[in-house]
């Protein structure tokens, strides 16, 4: 039954023309060829940055709290594809009720997966240094685009945001927001957060503006600072991430 579950989901995804991100643009720019989805089998819906052919980089609260996770994205034939992980590591400073208690958490986990990716996929090179407030940032995603409307989650959108400082400098979080609602929504979570041409973070929550659930400030997970845990794990995989400047 969760096997049927997801590969219904991802049928609804490819047929929907959908799109994703609140208050953004479809984009099939580098940030959507280094980029893919990952479903579970409780109708949960993420994105996820490509780290190496068969590593991506999530939220953890995407590949938790299920019973079966799948990375997917569509062949050339627009036909979906869903691969099982071979493998998984959810950050050990992850905390799953770390809003509700007030904690700190650090909201990554790796996939690996069995095959490669098809070759017009890229591996997205991580930034080594923090995001200075007031610098633009780019988010990605595969989630929502209009405010609880399910039919547009499963296209690439990316929206424009500038960095703020609204508890003040974070080692663990980047915090942005855009002119306006936009911003990430449900189904962008472990997408990229982007400075320049480099993923400066993970997205893993939005909060709601003027009235509705999304479009407010976006969240993520900073990934300079989680660099040691990054690197150890794809090691450990004999895989190694790109990082700036290297």
């Amino acid at each position: 039954m969760q096997r049927v579950v997801l590969l219904s989901l991802a049928l609804s995804l490819a047929a929907s023309g959908a799109n994703a991100v609140v208050g953004g643009s479809e984009d099939s720019g580098p940030l959507a060829r280094r980029s893919v989805m990952v479903l579970s089998s409780n109708g949960g819906v993420c994105s996820a940055v490509v780290l190496a052919r068969d590593v991506v980089l999530t939220a953890a609260h995407c590949v938790t709290g299920a019973a079966e996770h799948r990375v997917h994205f569509r062949d050339e034939a627009g036909e979906p594809v869903l691969i099982a992980p071979a493998a998984k590591a959810v950050h050990p400073g992850y905390n799953a009720k770390a809003i509700e208690t007030r904690q700190r958490s650090v909201d990554l986990a790796l996939l690996r997966i069995p095959e490669a990716l098809p070759g017009r996929f890229e591996r997205a090179t991580l930034a080594t240094a923090t995001v200075a407030e007031n610098d633009p940032v780019t988010v990605g995603g595969y989630g929502l685009s209009r405010d609880g409307d399910a039919r547009t989650t499963g296209t690439f959108r990316t929206a424009s945001l500038t960095a703020v400082e609204p508890f003040g400098p974070s080692r663990i979080l980047l915090w942005a927001e855009g002119s306006g609602p936009a911003g990430a929504c449900q189904g962008d979570s472990g997408g990229p957060m982007a400075s320049g041409e480099t993923v400066a973070a993970i997205t893993s929550w939005s909060s709601p503006a003027r009235g509705r659930p999304c479009g407010g400030i976006t969240q993520g997970i900073l990934v300079a600072p989680q660099r040691a845990w990054i690197d150890r794990i794809l090691k450990g995989w004999s895989r190694a991430a790109l990082w700036a400047g290297e």
